[in-house]
């Protein structure tokens, strides 16, 4: 990537983090530093090695056309930072994925490098699907349900698999062509779209057959990219676990599982929110509540991972400016 758009995406990242650091009480947060003492240091190390199985999903992917070159620290910092840009960004995958296209395309060329952005972008929302419909399960064996929670399952559940049919489909023959179709649907966008669309057509068909062909070649490395994105999902629950503890004693790992799942699968309705703002703080607080946990559990618990976000993210941007080569 060139160093102007480098410190394009580094001053936007920049601007974004200061105001989402502006709408956080700031007493609050240090009071609720104080409480978590070492827990929260311990969290900051946990995502540090979460972003590893990140990184390794999509070196999998990357690689699965043939060997690469890429590094796997440069790809490290990469992955952290788009995921920075992400938080930061309106929507998500606005900011993160250009980066990523960007910043490999020097190195395997911008079709190739498109295509396995697009995939690991898929395999990692395809691993999302996977942790929220395993989770009904879990809570329907180990949790106590009424009618209204068995409708909200229900529908769960039907929202999932719709969700895992529709990625199957995208990964036998592309997303970026769905993505085009529909957005030239949007009053707004739609001449614009269309313009892009025809100057692009060969350019988009060929992302869309380099992403079928990542997928169809090495089926192990997809399984192995899939599962180490969910590993992550059952990981982060830690996260959860650590924090709750200090709030509610007694609760169990499962319970933290089902947490994060409810508070994930609500905050990804709202994806037009910057860092899920409002849909993290409600999830948290309806699911710990509705375990028996309390709500003040619950609302401590979106307190310090939100902390622990914006620490990311901040520690993201400024990799953008770490010098690295990529290749080896």
């Amino acid at each position: 990537m060139s160093r102007k758009w480098n410190n394009i995406f580094f001053v936007f990242g920049i601007a974004a983090l200061i105001l989402m650091t502006a709408g956080i009480d700031m007493d609050e947060a240090l009071k609720a530093l104080r409480s978590a003492s070492y827990r929260f240091p311990v969290i900051i190390v946990l995502w540090a090695l979460l972003y590893i199985f990140n990184t390794a999903a999509w070196y999998l992917i990357i690689n699965a056309g043939g060997r690469s070159g890429i590094k796997f620290g440069w790809l490290y910092k990469v992955t952290v930072s788009g995921f920075a840009l992400n938080y930061a960004t309106p929507g998500g995958l606005m900011g993160g994925e250009p980066y990523r296209v960007m910043e490999l395309t020097p190195h395997i060329g911008v079709e190739r490098a498109s295509s396995s952005v697009i995939l690991y972008v898929m395999t990692h929302i395809f691993s999302h699907f996977w942790f929220w419909l395993l989770s009904v399960f879990i809570c329907l064996l180990t949790q106590s349900v009424d009618t209204l929670t068995a409708w909200v399952l229900a529908a769960s559940t039907a929202f999932c698999v719709l969700g895992l049919c529709f990625f199957i489909s995208c990964y036998r023959t592309g997303l970026a062509s769905k993505l085009i179709n529909l957005t030239r649907r949007m009053p707004l966008l739609k001449k614009r779209i269309n313009t892009f669309a025809e100057h692009n057509r060969e350019k988009i068909e060929n992302i869309d057959r380099q992403t079928a062909a990542l997928h169809t070649q090495s089926k192990s490395r997809f399984a192995a990219a899939v599962l180490l994105e969910l590993a992550c999902r059952f990981c982060s629950v830690a996260e959860i676990y650590i924090i709750m503890t200090l709030m509610a004693p007694d609760v169990t790992y499962v319970q933290c599982i089902l947490i994060l799942a409810f508070t994930s699968l609500f905050a990804n309705l709202l994806f037009f929110m910057p860092l899920q703002i409002g849909g993290r703080e409600g999830g948290f607080l309806m699911s710990a509540a509705n375990l028996g946990l309390g709500a003040g559990a619950g609302i401590f618990t979106a307190l310090i991972v939100r902390l622990r976000e914006l620490a990311w993210t901040g520690i993201g941007l400024l990799l953008m400016k770490a010098e690295r080569k990529g290749r080896s």
